[in-house]
């Protein structure tokens, strides 16, 4: 079993920036897909960012591209979210995800396909 923490959101005025940090207990000698999503009042879970620990390949969303920017620790069982510019339609429920990976290539595209999740970091803009 995999458990995950985030840590780093809070509150910002529009344009300034936050890390966020993803935490996982333990991976062994496993890798991982590991992602970032978020959840607005209202609205559905949407994957913001992903990186695979197998050759480091990422995704950003379209609508953060540009201004956010997702890495991995030098553990391999950490990993970041550096959220700059930001807006306030970026105000969510951040969660961490992840789910194994058995290669290099693209992290699985569907939140039903992760099984590990942290509890979630509020991240609020206000304009």
């Amino acid at each position: 079993q995999v458990q995950l923490v985030e840590s780093g959101g809070g509150s910002v005025q529009a344009g300034g920036s936050l890390r966020l940090s993803c935490a996982a207990s333990t991976y062994g000698t496993r890798t991982y897909c590991m992602g970032w999503f978020r959840q607005a009042p209202g609205k559905e879970r949407e994957r913001v960012a992903t990186i695979n620990t197998v050759g480091s390949s990422t995704y950003t969303a379209g609508s953060v591209k540009g201004r956010f920017t997702i890495s991995q620790g030098n553990a391999k069982n950490t990993m970041y979210l550096q959220m700059n510019s930001l807006k306030p339609e970026d105000t969510a429920i951040y969660y961490c995800a992840a789910v194994r990976s058995f290669g290099e290539g693209s992290c699985p595209l569907r939140r039903d396909e992760y099984p590990y999740w942290g509890e979630g970091t509020q991240v609020t803009v206000s304009s």
